[in-house]
């Protein structure tokens, strides 16, 4: 029986997010995480979506212990493939809180989706403002004729442009890669199910590994 193939367009839309994979952290410990996040997506018109998200980030007290947050995001479009947005942004967890500001563009182009953000991040323990830019690539492929079942793949790099805190270190800061399933279960109702894998870079000591199932319930209204 001949071997069945996979998709050439899964193939081809995984072997460059798969070149963006962690470096092994040198004699870090690893820490296991969840994540859950309820989004709601409004389309405020043709051009324009407002989303709003609650999460809930469920770590250990070394990392500064269980978060809330709360994000509210418009988005525009410009152009067909190009969105410009931004929004603003609530932390809440047991050592610290931060209000965060965020400006960003996204391209999409088939499967793929680029987004680049920067962010103005406030914290309570800090006097001035954190600067930050995040860069995310992620390719959604439809895995059934009727596209009920996406593979999500992604990876997202986070830079400090300044130093507000520090303990904060100057560059490449954070490593996401992400991937897993979404699939709706309503008629407005998507679940997305990802494992991530963070890296965060530290200077002079062992970097820090989180292991996380993440889960998201998106109500498009």
């Amino acid at each position: 029986m001949p071997r069945r193939q996979r998709p050439r367009h899964i193939s081809d839309a995984l072997i460059p997010v798969g070149l963006l994979a962690a470096p092994p952290a040198l004699a870090a410990n690893p820490e296991n995480q969840f994540w859950m996040t309820e989004s709601l997506v409004v389309q405020a018109s043709d051009a324009d979506i407002v989303s709003l998200d609650l999460s809930q980030r469920f770590r250990k007290a070394s990392s500064n212990g269980e978060q809330q947050t709360v994000r509210v995001l418009i988005d525009h479009r410009i152009a067909k493939a190009m969105q410009v947005g931004g929004g603003l942004a609530y932390f809440r967890s047991g050592p610290e809180q931060e209000m965060r500001l965020f400006q960003q563009v996204t391209l999409t182009k088939g499967v793929w989706m680029s987004r680049t953000r920067i962010e103005q991040r406030f914290f309570d323990t800090a006097d001035g403002a954190s600067w930050r830019l995040r860069q995310r690539a992620q390719a959604s492929v439809p895995l059934d004729a009727a596209k009920r079942w996406t593979l999500i793949a992604a990876a997202e790099f986070m830079f400090h442009l300044n130093r507000a805190r520090p303990g904060d270190r100057l560059g490449l800061a954070v490593l996401r890669n992400q991937i897993g399933l979404r699939h709706p279960i309503g008629k407005a109702l998507d679940a997305q199910l990802l494992y991530m894998r963070q890296q965060t870079f530290r200077d002079g000591r062992p970097d820090a590994v989180a292991h996380i199932p993440w889960l998201t319930l998106s109500w498009k209204i």
